[in-house]
């Protein structure tokens, strides 16, 4: 139950959405076993993507089918084997693991792990090939100065490759760091608070968050973030690239 009875900050617009863990309701599938499944972020709100929250109640068993879908997946704790074709991959915490359409992902869920899976439908260009799998550990990706800025520090997870049509970044700030300007683009983001608070600011409106809250962003929303706190604060998100609109 909520601090105060009948009381959330999850919000809900026409063009961003607040998601904080108080509200979440657990979804099930077919097939799927051994987990608590929450469904983040979807079409059903506006969004051209869905975000899943997946926890190992025990270890359990998630498979998307073979079909116009592909997958980013990240471990925020815990541990998972992932199948994608043939070969199984074992992620640990701060693993990651990007799936192209085509192939049924099947992940085995260790229990009490928690992960972020990222789920759109590929965008084809002619002449371009479709992406390779790729995998890693965000531990083993170096961090870059955002716009020279040591305080916010970006760290890119997938190539940078007009194969994939999406990124996805863990951006770290230290208390007092901010994005350097209010920014509005194209590009629609799923974001999830991983560590710290900080405020976050969706179009004209400024939200506390802190981790585990999750945000949505249509393209052009403006958006803006301040690190508060005594520690840093770290988010994962997600945002589509290298297509024409």
């Amino acid at each position: 139950m909520s601090p105060l009875f009948g009381s959330t900050r999850t919000v809900l617009a026409a063009r961003h959405a607040l998601i904080a863990p108080d509200g979440h309701v657990p979804s099930d599938f077919p097939g799927w076993s051994g987990l608590t499944t929450h469904v983040i972020i979807s079409p059903a709100m506006g969004a051209g993507f869905s975000q899943f929250l997946i926890i190992g109640k025990t270890a359990g068993i998630a498979s998307f089918p073979a079909d116009e879908h592909e997958h980013a997946v990240y471990i925020e704790s815990g541990g998972a084997q992932v199948t994608w074709g043939d070969d199984p991959i074992h992620l640990a915490q701060g693993g990651f693991l990007f799936a192209p359409a085509g192939s049924e992902l099947r992940i085995e869920v260790e229990a009490g792990s928690r992960l972020t899976i990222y789920r759109k439908i590929f965008q084809s260009v002619p002449g371009i090939g479709a992406p390779p799998m790729v995998h890693g550990n965000s531990a083993e990706v170096p961090s870059e100065p955002f716009l020279g800025n040591e305080n916010a520090r970006l760290q890119i997870l997938l190539p940078v490759d007009p194969r994939y049509d999406l990124a996805m970044n863990l951006f770290t700030y230290q208390p007092g760091a901010t994005l350097p300007f209010v920014e509005t683009h194209i590009m629609e983001h799923g974001l999830l608070m991983l560590a710290g608070q900080g405020i976050y600011r969706l179009e004209d409106r400024y939200y506390p968050v802190t981790a585990g809250d999750a945000i949505w962003m249509a393209p052009y929303c403006p958006q803006w973030f301040a690190a508060i706190g005594d520690s840093p604060a770290t988010y994962l998100y997600h945002k589509d690239i290298h297509r024409l609109p």
